[in-house]
């Protein structure tokens, strides 16, 4: 049995996340986050492989977490619901992890890494998206009876779209507002059925 990690990849990630937000992508080198961590550069090489490996992790986590969320959130049948319900694990996600929708909200992963992401982390990226795709496509049929183009841009404006705003707009203040939620329920409920 391996022994355990002494530095935990959570806190390496916490502050190369810091870093980029506090900083900007460009402060937050290897020597930077392992000063901000307390783990060796060694570590955060043998780990991550370089500092993008680390910025992308970090971005890749919060990822995960927004669509975590908003996954468990929308499992109603009912398709309405089920949107209506994403919008929620939105801002669940923005009032339970803040920090992490600001990465994901100001900055793309070209945004954080030297040269563009490789295609490991494209594949990668395509394969976590594909639950959430899935979900988008049943809601449009659940919806419209259809799920082409103009159907899946239809449910991606009231949930997607709306949410991202919205989030954008407050991600800047200590805590978002208490209304938020229901404010946009109300307006995906209302994008979803009047067309």
């Amino acid at each position: 049995m391996a022994p355990p990690r002494k530095h935990d990849t959570d806190v390496i990630l916490d502050a190369a996340r810091a870093l980029v937000l506090r900083e900007g992508p460009r402060a937050a080198g290897v020597a930077a986050i392992a000063a901000a961590s307390g783990a060796p550069v060694g570590t955060l090489y043998h780990r991550f492989g370089n500092r993008n490996g680390v910025l992308i992790e970090a971005w890749i986590r919060a990822l995960d977490r927004f669509q975590s969320r908003v996954l468990a959130a929308a499992e109603a049948d009912d398709p309405i619901e089920a949107a209506v319900a994403m919008t929620a694990g939105a801002v669940a996600f923005g009032r339970e992890c803040l920090e992490d929708a600001k990465l994901l909200l100001e900055l793309r992963p070209s945004d954080l890494v030297d040269g563009a992401p490789d295609t490991e982390f494209r594949d990668r990226l395509a394969r976590m998206n594909e639950p959430l795709f899935a979900l988008l496509h049943r809601i449009a049929t659940g919806v419209y009876g259809a799920d082409g183009e103009r159907e899946i841009d239809a449910v991606s404006r009231a949930v997607v779209d709306l949410p991202y705003a919205a989030l954008r707009r407050h991600s800047h203040a200590a805590e978002l507002p208490a209304w938020l939620e229901d404010d946009l329920a109300i307006a995906a409920r209302t994008l979803l059925t009047t067309r």
